[in-house]
């Protein structure tokens, strides 16, 4: 999913999800960090998918890996934005 092309109804859910939060949410989710043993697998799994040797099985994981971080990075930066012009 690229971050400059959310479909319609996914913007729009997120953006009002994004009004939900406080800046110390919004903090929080900037220190997020993603525990080593999940960085670990995933690095494994990117390694994995560039020699084309993931299983269905791990490509699904890797898969949701990247779209929920996707989504992540997204309602973060959009929950930033409406801190910072004051409509959170």
């Amino acid at each position: 999913m690229s971050h400059t092309a959310v479909p319609g109804v996914l913007d729009s859910f997120l953006e009002q999800l994004s009004r939900c939060l406080d800046s110390e949410s919004v903090r929080r989710m900037a220190d997020f960090q993603v525990d080593k043993t999940v960085q670990t697998r995933v690095g494994q799994f990117a390694e994995r998918a560039n020699e084309g040797l993931l299983t269905d099985e791990e490509r699904t994981e890797y898969e949701a890996f990247i779209n929920a971080s996707d989504l992540f990075t997204i309602l973060q930066l959009k929950a930033q934005r409406n801190l910072n012009s004051g409509s959170a």
